[in-house]
């Protein structure tokens, strides 16, 4: 959500959008709701249809073309976390 909000996007060095797959995100949703939360599926399920996928579409989604750098893969990619790790240090070095 902080990439839909031009105000916050001129705050930050680098913008990573970490992209995970829609079936993984409710799956991961459904599970902490379920034994964090005490929730029903129905009710996830009605949640996650009528407010957290539509607004995902609406804001997170498009959110995603202001980003540096797209991470795949839920952020599980190392390849992809090995660069911008290096990028982070080499801007942290910079200011010293």
């Amino acid at each position: 959500m902080l990439l839909a909000d031009a105000r916050l996007r001129a705050l930050f060095d680098i913008k990573i959008f970490v992209d995970v797959a829609d079936d993984i995100r409710f799956i991961r949703r459904l599970e902490r709701d379920v034994s964090e939360r005490g929730r029903s599926m129905d009710g996830i399920i009605r949640q996650y249809l009528g407010s957290v996928r539509p607004m995902h579409l609406e804001f997170v989604e498009p959110s995603k073309r202001y980003a540096d750098v797209i991470l795949p893969e839920g952020g599980y990619n190392q390849v992809g976390v090995d660069m911008i790790l290096a990028r982070v240090f080499m801007a942290l070095s910079r200011r010293r």
